[in-house]
């Protein structure tokens, strides 16, 4: 199969989808890799890198969308890119559809297969290919609410662990997955004051054996979010229903509620957002401040650690890439429930049944998958 790794062009995104030590594996296996030129430069990765490993370099995007079977990226097509998709491709990227009509509408006139990372379900359930971003993005969040925090960023001038004698911030955590978990565990490193919510009694027990009286859990209700609001300093969004538009937790009313220069993060803007107030920012402006709330919503967080994620996303999604490069994307769809469930869109159809819903859009399964 040729296989194509574009540069990616959102803004200030530095990530590639592809390591050269990931392209060497798919050439071992008898496949073609067609790297645009400096796609990797963001991360440290030379031309002469992926020459090495075997690859061909493009001259531009152009080239590399018209000569390859499978396009891999990072970020959702902008839209100059998901016009140069066509129906025999296969897209194999973030996608985020529930929150972004055009694109979908975009994918759907293209009639490629889309297939989004962060839908698909591994073996033992969770999300594999979304892990290793809201890994990034959960300890990220506590950095940039740290950051945002300051007086001279419009926040309320508060040190996140306080000092001796001066009391830490207080911490809100919405969410607590993989990315509300990792938030949670930063900032208690850095000494605050974190309480964690989540509506699986479960999981708040397996946080409490976790942590013990480090970490406070709380029961997620509307009652009890917006009564966390009027007392936090730093609320950190991190709910996630996959393949679906987040639920929103923080309303504009409670927003209202809250301390001069307290802080939201949200690390749900991928899929909307989980507060009302939210709207997506990007990394030369991340920041808006809304009733005297500082908001930060960048939906390209882990872009600001372009080489660190670019690993991480990379050691989760090369098994993925191999299996439909050596089978072909009907055969390893159909052998992988999980992974049929990253199938977004296919035959100018939406597939996934969230994303349709969300979208107010026919789903379609295609005839080929059992």
């Amino acid at each position: 199969m040729r296989i194509g790794i574009p540069k990616e062009i959102k803004t200030h995104e530095y990530r590639v989808s592809l390591t050269p030590d990931g392209a060497a594996e798919l050439i071992h296996d008898g496949h073609e890799v067609l790297v645009e030129t400096n796609a990797g430069a963001g991360v440290g990765f030379t031309d002469a890198d992926y020459r090495t490993a075997g690859c061909a370099i493009a001259d531009n995007a152009q080239a590399v969308f018209d000569a390859a079977q499978m396009i891999i990226k990072v970020k959702e097509p902008q839209e100059v890119e998901y016009k140069r998709l066509r129906a025999d491709q296969i897209l194999f990227t973030y996608l985020h559809l529930a929150a972004d009509k055009p694109q979908a509408e975009g994918l759907m006139a293209s009639g490629c297969t889309a297939i989004a990372y962060e839908t698909i379900v591994g073996p033992h359930g969770g999300l594999p290919l979304l892990q290793p971003m809201s890994e990034v993005a959960g300890r990220m969040s506590v950095h940039v609410g740290a950051s945002a925090l300051e007086r001279e960023k419009g926040g309320r001038g508060i040190l996140l662990g306080g000092v001796p004698g001066v009391a830490p911030a207080k911490v809100v955590v919405l969410g607590g997955g993989v990315s509300g978990m990792n938030a949670a565990q930063m900032a208690m490193g850095m000494r605050a004051d974190v309480t964690i919510f989540d509506i699986s009694d479960e999981r708040l027990n397996e946080l409490d054996m976790i942590y013990g009286g480090r970490l406070k859990t709380m029961y997620s209700t509307k009652r009890a979010v917006a009564a966390a609001c009027l007392d936090a300093d730093l609320i950190i969004g991190a709910v996630l229903v996959p393949g679906a538009a987040a639920p929103k937790l923080v309303t504009r009313e409670m927003v209202k509620t809250m301390k001069p220069g307290a802080v939201l993060v949200d690390i749900a803007i991928d899929q909307g957002g989980c507060f009302e107030t939210s709207h997506p920012t990007t990394h030369d402006n991340p920041t808006f401040i809304v009733d005297g709330v500082v908001h930060y919503c960048v939906a390209n967080m882990p872009g600001a650690v372009a080489r660190t994620s670019t690993f991480a996303l990379v050691k989760s999604t090369l098994p993925y890439i191999k299996r439909l490069a050596n089978k072909g994307v009907h055969d390893a769809l159909n052998a992988d429930p999980g992974f049929a469930l990253g199938l977004n869109v296919a035959s100018g159809h939406i597939t996934h049944k969230a994303v349709a819903h969300d979208l107010d859009l026919p789903f379609q399964a295609p005839d080929w998958l059992v």
